[in-house]
């Protein structure tokens, strides 16, 4: 999977854990003596969230969390596209955890474990197009 130009991987961060959210949007008007009517309004919010673990003996996870929170300071949203080349949209990037263990003498972690929570935006030109 990539983020823009960053790949998951386990060189840089693989991760273990994906998961897909998508909200669809209903306006609800209540009624007397029966359950509420609801009205479509279309796609609400996409998210997605990567988990997993990097080992300091793979890899410097440091160097790659330290790059992606770059790319969420930036504030861009990005192409998310999938290993087998599915595209899923435009992302940015809304949180980022990290949580070191199994910490050497020196206060370097052997284990960092990560989150990254995604949230999916309109594409540009699309919403300019429909503007």
């Amino acid at each position: 999977m990539a983020l823009g130009m960053f790949l998951f991987q386990i060189p840089t961060l693989a991760y273990d854990e994906l998961q897909r959210k998508t909200d669809w949007r209903f306006a609800m008007a209540s009624r007397v003596g029966t359950r509420d009517a609801a009205q479509f309004l279309g796609v609400g919010d996409e998210t997605v969230s990567l988990s997993g673990s990097t080992y300091a003996e793979i890899s410097d996870g440091r160097v790659s969390l330290d790059t992606l929170r770059e790319m969420g300071n930036a504030g861009e949203a990005l192409p998310l596209v999938g290993g087998d080349g599915t595209v899923f949209g435009n992302f940015i990037i809304r949180s980022l955890d990290e949580r070191h263990a199994v910490l050497m003498a020196d206060g370097r972690a052997l284990r960092i474990d990560f989150g990254i929570d995604l949230w999916r935006v309109d594409d540009p030109a699309t919403a300019e197009a429909s503007a």
